[in-house]
């Protein structure tokens, strides 16, 4: 299989959780495959955008390999992060809203979390091919600070380092107005996610032909 562009996501493990995620947005990255999204009107419209990603939280943002290097030095190098990183765990997870997207966000103490997810920037980033015009116009448009500006020309991507919040997608951009009918319908299928998980594995995704991510490995975590 050839990729287009690699990401290091967090996918959640097989059970209700990952199951739903498959169901609410239509395509299951963890098996490569489309899945037979939910009856829910106009799910298919909020979830278009996110839907080519899968249910995922992103750790190191998607990005093309830079000149010379491969998808075999960069599935030895996740390896070795993995092996260096100690698991961590979070109280659970809650429905937010972030700008004007709905997600799943972690509770708890998420330094180890935020640790996670910066090793995997930094120590991955000379895999990196740098951002196009086009890539970075793209990123400029949304409003950027000053700061978020300087991580975009650094790590080819804003919302990383400080600025980095962990979530998995559930939605694209919704009107406000809508936001309150799809948390009732998020509720209304969303399995218990109350109760602690540790965050021990990482994963591997790339892009294919289609446009659709798939998992390519995982690494549990042994530091």
């Amino acid at each position: 299989m050839s990729y287009s562009r690699f990401a290091v996501y967090y996918l959640p493990p097989d059970g209700p959780l990952s199951a739903f995620g498959a169901a609410w947005l239509g395509w299951d990255v963890a098996r490569g495959c489309a899945a037979t999204q939910l009856n829910v009107p106009d799910l298919h419209d909020i979830t278009m955008t996110p839907g080519k990603y899968g249910f995922h939280g992103t750790l190191k943002p998607p990005f093309r390999l830079s000149q010379g290097e491969g998808l075999a030095g960069l599935d030895a190098a996740t390896a070795r992060i993995a092996a260096s990183l100690v698991p961590t765990t979070c109280d659970g997870w809650e429905l937010t809203t972030i700008g004007q997207f709905l997600a799943l966000t972690p509770k708890g103490d998420l330094k180890g979390l935020q640790h996670i997810a910066q090793t995997c920037v930094r120590e991955l980033d000379h895999f990196r091919a740098p951002a196009t015009d086009n890539e970075l116009a793209r990123r400029r448009a949304a409003g950027l600070s000053a700061r978020q500006e300087t991580l975009l020309r650094q790590w080819g991507y804003p919302y990383v380092i400080e600025e980095f919040r962990f979530h998995l997608t559930l939605s694209g951009r919704l009107h406000k107005d809508d936001i309150p009918l799809w948390r009732d319908r998020v509720l209304a299928h969303l399995p218990d996610v109350s109760d602690a998980f540790v965050f021990d594995q990482i994963a591997l995704c790339g892009e294919r032909s289609d446009g659709c991510f798939e998992l390519i490995h995982r690494y549990t975590l042994t530091g």
